[in-house]
């Protein structure tokens, strides 16, 4: 599932692409990625031109003209191409957005997980997953005490809380392991456990980590392409995702993978020692 990093690449990327450009039609192939009316969803964006891309932890808020905004989630597989009217059509795209200007912005989806949702721009704090959503990762908007206090409430493992994106937005299963092996701390650890020394070093790689992820394009590990169909490349990046077996970089013991809150779990039984 593309997590913060990748979601912030594609906004990036349909940003430079598609700002200003003009809604001429819309073909909505798969009716059920829209949640709600399929017919209003196309008839009032329908002449409407796209006036910025935002994001809010991994959705996509595509704003338009007439005051309306798109929260897209691309759940597991979702991808934006924008291509000329005349290139074929991809497999598993659902959703083309005609512009005027002959372009198409095309939203595909191998699963068909992902989902598009209108509304009036302003009322996305009212729209509950997004409404759910904690902080930001980010110096300004991730307060260092919210943070502590809030764990001290919950006797989960760590590895799960950084998961809940009401804790924090946009930490998925790859940034998790590797914030938490930055920070040493084991993923079982239970959140009420942790020293406030601890969780602000959680705190302070979480927002290292996501932000070095953005600048490189974001984690390609099957099949994650940005909005001009390129990988990204922080998967080089990696310290102990997908390294099951593999040394420690920093202690040479080979890293474990373990199941935490029903997600595989990598990291390093020496450096990230049970509490």
């Amino acid at each position: 599932m593309p997590e913060l990093p990748e979601v912030e690449t594609v906004r990036r990327g349909l940003q430079s692409q598609v700002l200003k450009a003009k809604v001429a039609q819309i073909d909505v192939l798969y009716s059920k990625m829209i949640t709600g009316n399929v017919d209003e969803f196309v008839k009032k964006l329908k002449g409407c031109r796209i006036e910025a891309i935002d994001r809010r932890g991994k959705y996509l808020l595509i704003r338009f003209s007439q005051g309306l905004t798109v929260i897209s989630h691309l759940r597991m597989e979702g991808k934006y191409f924008v291509e000329k009217r005349e290139k074929p059509v991809e497999k598993h795209t659902h959703i083309i957005f005609e512009l005027t200007d002959g372009r198409q912005l095309r939203y595909n989806d191998v699963r068909k997980f992902g989902r598009m949702q209108l509304i009036k721009t302003g009322t996305e704090d009212m729209v509950p997953s997004i409404k759910k959503l904690g902080p930001e990762p980010t110096a300004d908007k991730f307060d260092k005490q919210l943070f502590y206090t809030d764990l001290m409430k919950r006797k989960k493992a760590i590895k799960t809380a950084l998961l809940d994106q009401t804790l924090v937005a946009g930490i998925g299963n790859i940034y998790a392991d590797e914030i938490l092996w930055l920070s040493k701390v084991n993923p079982q650890t239970p959140c009420n456990h942790l020293t406030k020394k601890e969780t602000t070093l959680i705190r302070e790689k979480t927002i290292e980590e996501l932000a070095a992820a953005v600048e490189a394009g974001g984690t390609t590990i099957r099949s994650y392409i940005d909005a001009f169909q390129h990988s990204g490349s922080f998967q080089f990046n990696l310290h102990v995702y997908g390294k099951k077996g593999q040394p420690c970089e920093r202690c040479q013991t080979p890293i474990e993978k373990i199941v935490v809150g029903q997600r595989g779990t990598h990291f390093c039984p020496n450096c990230q020692k049970v509490k």
